[in-house]
């Protein structure tokens, strides 16, 4: 008895096969998903730092600062800082170093010679002999930050900003750079954020009777960090600012704001200064935020 091969049945004239065009779809949403995992992931848990060479200075890993440093080796796993890292041979699991430079003569000297790049001896000349400046530069703290940070030095040039520079204030007030947030108060909670601020802007604190809406948002909604070309630090200029949340409708002739006639008001100057709206960050007495 002769067995004869059983054949597929042929495709009708003008049909298309469905499974292989759905599983080059499927194939390929999975492979776009898995490229955009991998720039995210990348992007926004690691960032890479060029480590500075000094002359007769090596890099020997942060595990050597814990020897007299174990609260801080300990606490640095949660900073923000602990992301940075440097890939070769400049660098042994950079951690510390990346602020503080190459410490090998700060280990050997069992703490004599002061880490190339610290708060309290500036940034020092490298040599085979771990020698310091004879003068401490001013701002050795905030200058050890400008590093890397230039951008935020420049800010601190604005016509308004933050007195870093004239040494009343720094960055380790409003930045914990050893552990946990760089931000402190910050992480997830915008309202612990505002800690930061209010420590030293009582004043603004609430709870009011009337709050300002904006002060839930953060104080950044209105307030730039470090500098700004506006008066107070503010992000924009004038009534332009308060006009981000507060839409205005234009109406034949009139200008309407919350639904009241602003026309005459907006050419008597900003919301604040014009007398209208003084209690910016909330009010105890006005809903209108008046007084």
């Amino acid at each position: 008895m002769s067995h004869q091969p059983t054949s597929l049945p042929a495709l009708e004239t003008g049909a298309q096969p469905r499974f292989p065009i759905r599983r080059a779809f499927a194939f390929a949403g999975l492979v776009a998903t898995l490229v955009m995992l991998s720039i995210s992931c990348a992007g926004v848990h690691r960032a890479v730092v060029a480590l500075p060479d000094v002359p007769g200075a090596k890099y020997i890993g942060s595990k050597e600062c814990e020897q007299c440093h174990d609260k801080l080796y300990k606490e640095f796993a949660t900073a923000d800082h602990a992301r940075l890292m440097a890939r070769g041979t400049n660098a042994l699991n950079v951690g510390c170093e990346s602020c503080h430079g190459p410490c090998s003569l700060h280990s050997d000297s069992g703490g004599e010679v002061k880490p190339p790049f610290s708060a309290t001896s500036g940034r020092l000349p490298g040599n085979s002999f771990g020698a310091r400046l004879a003068d401490t530069p001013a701002r050795t703290t905030d200058n050890l930050c400008f590093q890397c940070h230039a951008d935020v030095r420049g800010q601190f040039s604005l016509p308004s900003h933050h007195p870093v520079p004239e040494g009343h204030l720094s960055c380790v007030d409003c930045h914990s750079p050893h552990s946990g947030s760089i931000h402190v108060g910050g992480g997830t909670s915008i309202t612990s954020e505002n800690q930061s601020c209010l420590r030293c802007h009582p004043n603004q604190n609430g709870p009011q009777v009337f709050e300002h809406e904006a002060m839930r948002e953060g104080c950044t909604t209105c307030h730039t960090a470090h500098g700004s070309v506006n008066a107070k630090l503010l992000t924009a200029r004038d009534a332009n600012l308060c006009l981000k949340c507060h839409f205005q409708q234009v109406n034949g002739t009139q200008i309407l704001i919350g639904g009241s006639d602003h026309t005459v008001r907006v050419r008597q100057g900003t919301c604040w200064t014009a007398g209208c709206h003084e209690a910016v960050h909330g009010s105890r007495v006005s809903p209108s935020l008046r007084f």
